[in-house]
């Protein structure tokens, strides 16, 4: 295996990504009895859909294996975070006003939480309601996690 196949993944998904309106979220790799490769896009408008990833994964796979990037047997996954997966880029967060998170920030040395509704996003903060209808506005930096909470 190449030093950092991670990095080397990296470099061949971006333009693949990028080229369907989309942008890599994070890459895994899981290394078991056979590698499993994991590539999580996403996109700033709409969602991921599987006819999307299957383009990706297939032109990735080529790419990959072309370059030999694992000796042994691999498998490849593209798809979306989905909602068990903290939100990880700044432009998570723009389609995902109106809906409830659950959030870990860090202020003043101390790390604090809220539950509320995802009000107002702009490239330095986010705002929350809570369920009393206090809004509280965090900056981006002092975000430790973000966890959309599903509709039940």
């Amino acid at each position: 295996m190449n030093k950092d196949p991670l990095k080397r993944i990296e470099e061949l998904a971006l333009p693949l990504v990028e080229q369907e309106d989309m942008f890599l979220v994070d890459i895994e790799l899981k290394q078991q009895d056979m590698n499993v490769v994991w590539v999580y896009v996403d996109s700033e408008e709409g969602g991921v859909n599987l006819n999307v990833c299957s383009k990706i994964s297939r032109e990735l796979s080529f790419q990959v294996e072309s370059e030999d990037i694992f000796p042994r047997s691999y498998r490849l996954n593209v798809s979306s975070p989905g909602l068990s997966r903290p939100l990880s880029d700044k432009r998570q967060y723009g389609k995902n006003k109106g809906r409830a998170v659950k959030i870990k920030y860090q202020q003043d040395d101390e790390y604090k939480k809220i539950e509320g509704i995802l009000k107002d996003v702009t490239d330095d903060f986010v705002t929350i309601e809570d369920e009393s209808s206090q809004t509280v506005t965090i900056d981006f930096d002092q975000l430790v996690e973000t966890k959309i909470i599903p509709k039940i």
